[in-house]
């Protein structure tokens, strides 16, 4: 096994055992997420694509009131014993939905209380699980190793859908939250696990992060929104987030709309956008497990930033002049495959250089607040772009990635600063 990893991964022997349970880990949680996506989005057609703003706007204040929350229990209580209650506390809640949906299932603003609430905690489920990433590894251990183990969550996401595709019209979806719900379990006991492996790989791999989770991290519930703002280092992740925001927004209003004409039934709509995930994933954890790591160690930080930027440019000229749902369902395959086996990748790697408060807190802040903000002010945009048809929002892509690649570029270069300053120090 060993041998194995150290020919895809390059993963030495002495930190095999965290990358292995980091694998397992991002797994459960992304395929406890992306089984309820599918219905997520049918939520969202159930009260409405014309009223989608709303549900984003929802969803900006909910992440607004959540992230000082999140700091300020991680202030008072130790990292070790947080975290896996963020993954329960999440498991619960999907218990209540099960009730709720049990009664009313159709009700607009069930739906849109579950949309919002999915919305929410998935970035923030998903940023503690980086953050934690980035309080064990290195950077250089990052460049070899985030690709590989974000290739656990890429299978989750892949088990995910191909369960709904095969099983949903048999179980029903609101079985799916029960299945959620048990999966967020598991992921709480494997943070557990992970944390006492922390303290083995910093006993033995000399790279590793000297950080300890036996800890609290002290401060006040808004020192994330601080941090943020007094680092022009993260001020400019925050804007390559927020422009990356405003590009997936974009492209979900014209996906929305077009499985909305295209298909009448709920089931049948969550299975298209099922079919979409399960397409975008089994690209995706290939390039993860074989190509990530290599991408990285050979181009750069820098050059997995920008390749999102171009990437997007020529497929909204292409949705421009083919407005249609099989080059617009293409296109967005396209675009989440850059995303999760490059992009974000390289994009969690800029926090490795940054300290403790800013891993946890401003990082909870740019993948919470300033995510939910871009969807915020994008879909208000979007929703007004929306009466010029496809081909109208295809035009504002292009704009926004036209200012997102010299972002992308500058970002990237003043990583690279960062990270050889911190390594002539050390």
């Amino acid at each position: 096994m060993k041998r194995i990893l150290k020919r895809i991964a390059g993963v030495e022997p002495e930190e095999t055992g965290a990358v292995l349970i980091a694998f397992v880990y991002f797994f459960f949680l992304m395929a406890s997420y992306f089984i309820l996506r599918p219905l997520r989005d049918t939520m969202g057609t159930v009260y409405g694509v014309a009223h989608l703003q709303q549900l984003f706007t929802g969803t900006f204040i909910v992440s607004f009131i959540v992230a000082p929350i999140f700091a300020g229990l991680a202030s008072r209580i130790r990292l070790a014993t947080f975290l896996p209650w963020v993954y329960g506390f999440i498991g619960l809640t999907m218990l209540a939905f099960y009730a709720l949906f049990a009664h009313g299932a159709d009700n607009r603003w069930v739906a849109a209380a579950f949309f919002v609430w999915l919305s929410t905690f998935n970035i923030l489920t998903i940023s503690v699980f980086w953050s934690l990433m980035a309080d064990i590894f290195s950077s250089g251990q990052a460049k070899r190793l985030f690709g590989f183990i974000a290739a656990g969550g890429t299978l989750g996401t892949i088990a995910a859908p191909a369960f709904i595709t095969f099983f949903v019209k048999t179980i029903g979806t609101n079985t799916l939250l029960l299945i959620s719900a048990a999966g967020f379990f598991v992921t709480a006991g494997l943070v557990r696990l992970l944390e006492a492996e922390k303290r083995k790989l910093a006993a033995r791999a000399p790279q590793a992060q000297r950080t300890s989770l036996d800890r609290h991290l002290g401060g006040k519930p808004f020192d994330g929104f601080t941090l943020l703002f007094k680092s022009r280092y993260l001020m400019m992740i925050a804007l390559f987030l927020l422009l990356m925001t405003w590009i997936s927004t974009v492209i979900y209003f014209q996906l929305g709309d077009l499985i909305s004409r295209e298909f009448t039934s709920r089931a049948a709509r969550t299975q298209a956008y099922a079919n979409i995930d399960l397409a975008v994933n089994s690209a995706a954890v290939l390039i993860q497990l074989f190509g990530t790591g290599r991408f990285l160690k050979r181009f750069g930080v820098t050059a997995g930033l920008m390749l999102n930027p171009v990437i997007m440019v020529a497929a909204f000229l292409a949705v421009a002049f083919s407005p249609i749902l099989l080059v617009l369902g293409g296109i967005q395959v396209a675009r989440r495959v850059a995303e999760y086996a490059v992009a974000k990748p390289s994009r969690d790697m800029l926090f490795t250089v940054v300290d403790q408060q800013a891993k946890y807190k401003a990082k909870n802040v740019i993948d919470t607040v300033v995510y939910r903000f871009g969807d915020l002010t994008s879909s208000w945009v979007s929703a007004a772009v929306l009466p010029f048809g496809v081909a109208g929002l295809a035009m504002l892509g292009i704009a926004i990635s036209a200012i997102w690649f010299p972002i992308a570029w500058m970002l990237g270069r003043r990583y690279e600063s960062i990270r050889d300053d911190s390594g002539r120090e050390a």
